[in-house]
């Protein structure tokens, strides 16, 4: 067998080959390989939004900030290593997760039966939010009722664009992410954005936005958000899942809503009041 590989390659190939066998692999560890990988690459990747201020957006020097890249620092912090984090958006997260190119998911991703079949999700849940609709202040619109047959701008591959239409009657106008529905928006293409409202929050903190648009609809759709790790990766999730307790016990994630301008969640308010006087 040996002398087949050898006249089939030649020596300069089999050379090569065992050049390459020496050369560590690199990137994100997989599901069996867990902490363990994590601390050996000395680097932690994780998948995070980069277009949904305050939960991951750009500085102006094109760093990835916010809250959900508090998290993951804090994280990687625990681990004793380096964070890097990978832009996402709804349509690929749940797919860089499983291809490996992350080790995790901290990207606003709402809690449904469907992905905890394809995913590790890290219980309890992180966060929670409501949808609700980003509309001019001129636009008249007061009910859910009103959107009937009103296109929508929406963001590819958000779980509750299938309720909104069905359920209200509105035309869903998808794109990719979150800036394109918000330019398009603005280009009057659709009378509103409907997405997750802290995200909308947190535009309205823009001066250029709140000038002109306001959220005067309730939220609907109550839904929790959930930190995943891939499926098998029980070290990695046993991390997350103590630190997500921390955070809860010590009112982490009330303050960098605070931080980060938004007003805190009855969700966030509730676990910590949960967890703050809990033993373990």
């Amino acid at each position: 067998m040996r002398q087949t590989i050898r006249t089939l390659l030649g020596t300069g190939a089999l050379a090569t080959l065992a050049a390459l066998s020496l050369i560590p692999a690199t990137g994100p560890a997989g599901a069996a390989d867990g902490i363990e990988a994590i601390k050996q690459r000395g680097t932690l990747i994780v998948g995070t939004k980069a277009d949904y201020r305050p939960f991951g957006f750009r500085d102006p020097s094109g760093a990835i900030i916010g809250l959900e890249p508090d998290l993951a620092a804090d994280i990687a912090k625990r681990l004793g290593v380096k964070l890097e984090l990978v832009p996402v958006v709804s349509a690929n997260r749940i797919e860089f997760l499983q291809q490996g190119k992350v080790d995790m998911l901290i990207a606003t991703l709402s809690d449904k039966p469907e992905r905890r079949r394809v995913v590790q999700a890290i219980d309890p849940q992180y966060y929670s939010d409501f949808v609700n609709v980003l509309l001019p202040k001129n636009s008249g619109i007061t009910d859910w009722a009103q959107l009937k047959g009103k296109p929508l701008c929406a963001t590819s591959g958000a779980w509750y664009n299938k309720d909104v239409a069905r359920t209200y009657g509105a035309e869903i106008v998808a794109f990719d992410g979150s800036e394109k529905p918000l330019f398009a928006l603005k280009q009057g293409n659709c009378l509103g954005y409907v997405y997750d409202q802290s995200m909308l929050q947190g535009k309205l903190l823009d001066e250029d936005w709140k000038a002109a648009y306001a959220l005067p609809l309730k939220g609907i759709l109550d839904a929790p958000w959930m930190m995943a790790v891939a499926q098998g990766n029980t070290s990695l999730q046993a991390v997350v899942e103590a630190a997500t307790k921390d955070w809860m016990k010590t009112g982490f994630i009330v303050e960098e809503e605070k931080k980060w301008g938004i007003e805190p969640t009855s969700y966030s308010k509730a676990m910590h009041e949960k967890y703050k006087n809990a033993t373990n």
